[in-house]
């Protein structure tokens, strides 16, 4: 900053309010860092868990209130008097719930006064920062659950829930492990804020502008390249953001404009950024941060799901891909030129250490077996050293960076806190009410006569729940509401809790709500429901492949390498066929016959040999079908173009 900058009287110097604020977001990380990093146990301070999360809820609702106003506007300046004792109260209640926790957590049959009266306090403040934070539809499904917990037990036949009073319900909320102070809220204050955190320093670092200009240097220079540049860098970046809505705003200030300058139309530009911001979140190995939440929820080691997810995320992004090509070649956008693409030696001179990061997450968690968050620190770690050592392009981390980078993180995980802790909420009442294996006990039922109709049920639940929320909020809803009753019928558990996922992702660009194409259209000005509409169409896959790799386990690497190959192949050229359906164009225009031909083809490169039995394998059926199509329609273009010449 220059001195003319620093005297400019427009810059409001910070108030006392806003340096206690800024104080209270750098103590919630710092927390949440050294509880990640356990240094509690390592100075002698021995805490459960549950205390711990007390604290944390003791700094992140006061924060909430400070600096969100009712209204949902983030202003420090005008605080009302009443969010002041709020956020007194609040903390003096869930500090008291952290010092008090080992006594009071075994008496929820009895739910004392004393103990009573701080969880109601922090279970109403939490829902309240909740709509503050999230709006009002996460708001509105937690407290249509809290009703149902109250009133559950008057539903009709098996999914009526066992009958609870209401201040035993309230209390159990608050102070049992498997409600607020649960897993979800647990994983989000330890693996989520470390991965957060580490975004945060990456960027700070320069690493978004690094990815970008390397996916430039990448892609540049074939026709589209413009949008592989957002394609490419919202994979790269989204992998490690929790937030597809984040992910969208930092990759596609630079893309849109780009794809705009291209020749690419607005919606197009806006709805392939919003797709391949979507597809961050379902990239390994951090997949938005749910990965380790499915983990947790599945018992299994991290690694299986980074494995299990990886076939079906590249397929993700080569149908983007494809489209994104096809769609250059038939509005004739021209490559980048080269005075626009950087140079791969000056990328790599200036940039060359940002994959170290990476590479020390992964060695830290499949090979040394560190956990997530301890892992996710070491990457920190990384980069701050690397930052320091090399810099990028001038751009070094400071200590000022640094701990603006600590801050950012407190202010922007305070949605992700609220949401883990709404999770819980709505995990205990299923619990406790016995009406979550209930609703299990309805879609087995309907999967019992018909499994693809409960698949496309849940999909259409998923896609519904999902609208609105984030990545973690989408996931962990639906594990608790919809995974269950998948594995029940005989689904496999990993297929099962991808489908959700991957469904719950769909709500993102899927109307009416489709927050990421609302957020693209922010970008491009355009109308935000035609460009949600424009990315379903270059999404398709996504709402697909969920149903196939229920059905096509080696789509999750469960069968031989060759099997596996084999289907990954088919699946790629499936993708092609079937893009070059909704396109209408192969190397030119295409009519209807041939679209529906190569449609045919396509779906026979789908569809399992065991949904339709015909002695003759589908795939070998759509490959010469598909391979017909092309060769004819090859033809036809070199005679075409003779034509043209003569």
């Amino acid at each position: 900053m220059t001195e003319t900058e620093t005297n400019d009287p427009s810059i409001e110097a910070p108030t006392a309010m806003d340096r206690f604020i800024s104080t209270l977001a750098v103590g919630l990380t710092l927390v949440a860092i050294a509880w990640a990093s356990d240094l509690f146990r390592l100075v002698g301070l021995l805490l459960y868990t549950e205390q711990f999360l007390s604290g944390i809820i003791a700094i992140a609702v006061p924060l909430v209130l400070l600096s969100i106003r009712g209204n949902r506007e983030r202003n420090h300046t005008k605080i009302p008097w009443y969010d002041l004792i709020l956020s007194l109260t609040v903390f003096f209640a869930a500090m008291y719930m952290a010092v008090r926790y080992p006594a009071l957590a075994e008496l929820v049959s009895d739910a004392p006064l004393d103990g009573l009266i701080p969880g109601i306090i922090v279970v109403v403040l939490l829902i309240e920062c909740l709509r503050r934070t999230v709006g009002n539809v996460l708001t509105g499904l937690v407290l249509f659950f809290i009703l149902l917990g109250i009133f559950g037990h008057h539903l009709p036949g098996k999914l009526a829930g066992k009958e609870i009073l209401t201040r035993d319900l309230f209390y159990y909320l608050a102070w049992d492990p498997t409600s607020i102070l649960g897993v979800p809220l647990k994983i989000v204050t330890s693996i989520v804020m470390a991965f957060v955190f580490f975004g945060q320093v990456l960027t700070k670092s320069g690493g978004s502008t690094f990815f970008t200009e390397i996916s430039m240097v990448l892609v540049g220079r074939y026709r589209g390249g413009q949008a592989k540049i957002a394609v490419t860098a919202s994979g790269f970046f989204g992998s490690i953001s929790g937030s597809v809505v984040s992910n969208v705003v930092t990759t596609g200030v630079i893309s849109i404009p780009l794809m705009r300058s291209a020749g690419y139309r607005g919606v197009q530009a806006g709805a392939i950024e919003a797709v391949a911001s979507t597809g961050g979140q379902l990239m390994p190995p951090i997949m938005g941060a749910a990965a380790f939440l499915m983990a947790e929820f599945l018992e299994i080691p991290y690694k299986e799901v980074v494995v299990a997810a990886l076939i079906p995320a590249i397929l993700y992004y080569v149908a983007l891909f494809i489209l994104a090509d096809l769609e250059a070649a038939r509005t004739n956008i021209k490559p980048m030129t080269r005075e626009e693409i950087p140079s791969f030696i000056g990328v790599l001179k200036t940039g060359w250490y940002f994959p170290l990061p990476f590479i020390v997450l992964i060695v830290a968690l499949f090979v040394y077996n560190y956990s997530p968050e301890m892992s996710a620190l070491l990457a920190v770690l990384a980069i701050i050293c690397t930052s320091v050592l090399f810099g990028y392009k001038g751009q070094r981390l400071t200590i000022s960076s640094l701990l603006d980078a600590v801050r950012q993180t407190g202010h922007s995980v305070l949605d992700i806190i609220m949401i883990g802790a709404a999770a819980g909420i709505v995990i205990g009442i299923l619990n406790v009410t016995g009406i979550g294996f209930g609703l299990s006990l309805v879609l087995v039922e309907l999967g019992g006569t018909n499994i693809f109709l409960l698949l496309f049920v849940s999909a259409i639940v998923c896609i519904l729940l999902g609208m609105g929320m984030p990545t973690v909020a989408v996931y962990l809803m639906l594990a608790t509401l919809v995974a269950p009753a998948l594995i029940e019928v005989g689904i496999d558990p990993m297929a099962a809790h991808l489908f959700i996922l991957y469904f719950g992702m769909m709500s993102m660009i899927t109307p009416p709500v489709a927050i990421a194409a609302f957020a693209a259209a922010s970008l491009t000005g355009k109308d935000p429901m035609a460009t949600g509409f424009a990315a379903m169409r270059f999404g398709w896959f996504a709402y697909l492949v969920p149903f196939l790799f229920v059905a096509v386990p080696e789509l999750l690497m469960v069968g031989s390498v060759t099997s596996i190959l084999l289907v990954f192949a088919k699946s790629v050229f499936g993708i092609w066929l079937i893009s070059v359906t909704l396109m209408g164009y192969v190397i030119q225009p295409i009519n209807f016959t041939k679209r529906a031909l190569f449609g045919i083809a396509g779906i026979g490169m789908f569809l399992p040999d065991k949904v339709i039995s015909i002695g003759i394998p589908l795939a070998m059926i759509g490959l010469i079908i598909g391979l017909a199509t092309l060769g004819h329609e090859w033809m036809s273009s070199r005679s075409t173009s003779g034509k043209i010449v003569k």
